[in-house]
């Protein structure tokens, strides 16, 4: 126990303090070249911080569930996903530092957050916590929607990393619910909604 908390407790920090390091390439947009004007890379860093605090969030759900699970298989499906968020984590950091950007201020109180979360689900047992799994990342996936609608048209290389994420996230959501994931009550959806929308807004700015 005391080393699996040892990890838990590593993983946050190389989360929230360590530079991340993807496995795939960026994606990018061949021979679309990005140029912004000042309002518009403000605009542009603005959404991609909040896409950086969802990975963020996700390395941390991630670490949860997976320090929840009694079962071996599910442990490594959330670690494997886990990996590919990683990817997501880097091209965001990396996208808000060619955009003269930082990240959140907020990260390790969102990181708490996400975990805390993330072990509650894991606690009420593997279904429950698919579930979790399959909304969120069904959140997650109209929300870079979303972001696709808001970006600037000429900023092809945010515009591909949110493409690719939005790609994964319903691969996530597939994978788990093939896994076994449950349809969360209503309340359970609207209240996650409601936590993602407060921590969107904030990250917006902060």
């Amino acid at each position: 126990m005391i080393d699996t908390l040892i990890g838990a407790f590593d993983g946050a920090l190389r989360t929230l303090f360590a530079t991340p390091r993807a496995t795939r390439a960026c994606p990018t947009v061949p021979a679309d070249d990005t140029h912004l004007g000042h309002d518009e890379r403000r605009h542009a860093a603005a959404l991609m911080r909040v896409n950086h605090v969802g990975e963020v969030c996700a390395q941390a759900l991630y670490a949860a569930q997976a320090l929840a699970t009694p079962n071996a298989a599910l442990k490594r499906q959330f670690e494997e996903a886990a990996r590919e968020e990683t990817d997501h984590l880097a091209w965001t950091q990396a996208r808000l530092e060619e955009l003269g950007a930082r990240p959140s201020l907020l990260n390790p109180l969102w990181y708490a957050g996400a975990f805390g979360m993330g072990l509650l689900a894991g606690r009420l047992g593997d279904p429950v916590s698919l579930g979790f799994l399959v909304e969120t990342e069904r959140q997650v996936e109209a929300h870079l929607q979303g972001h696709l609608d808001r970006l600037p048209v000429e900023d092809h290389a945010s515009r591909a990393i949110v493409a690719q994420m939005k790609d994964d996230e319903a691969k996530h959501a597939q994978l788990a619910l093939t896994a076994g994931g449950i349809d969360l009550p209503l309340p359970a959806k609207l209240a996650m909604k409601a936590a993602a929308k407060v921590m969107t807004t904030t990250a917006h700015y902060f």
